[in-house]
């Protein structure tokens, strides 16, 4: 496979992780009987994001780039964020 076909798989790989967590979230809520957001949607969210922003780095996007990278940190920010308030849970039952 000629450098532009696996630069290409790679983006649609990176497009499958990053769709795969609405899949995600659609089955947890369905479970649940109402909207949730799991915590393996914050995961595939960076992990699809990395991804897409190394093919967008290859294309040279600008706008893909700065797409790409600001969700990488607003992603690991909301990861954080269920972090702490699973540790200050966890405190409060103890």
């Amino acid at each position: 496979m000629a450098e532009d076909g696996w630069w290409l798989l790679l983006g649609f790989g990176g497009q499958a992780l990053f769709m795969g967590r609405f899949v995600i979230q659609w089955l947890a809520s369905e479970r649940r009987g109402r909207s949730v957001i799991p915590v393996s949607f914050w995961y595939l969210s960076i992990l699809g994001a990395l991804v897409l922003l190394a093919y967008a780095v290859h294309r040279r996007d600008p706008v893909f780039v700065a797409g790409q990278g600001l969700g990488v940190a607003i992603y690991l920010r909301n990861l954080h964020l269920v972090k702490v308030e699973q540790a200050q849970a966890g405190e409060a039952s103890s």
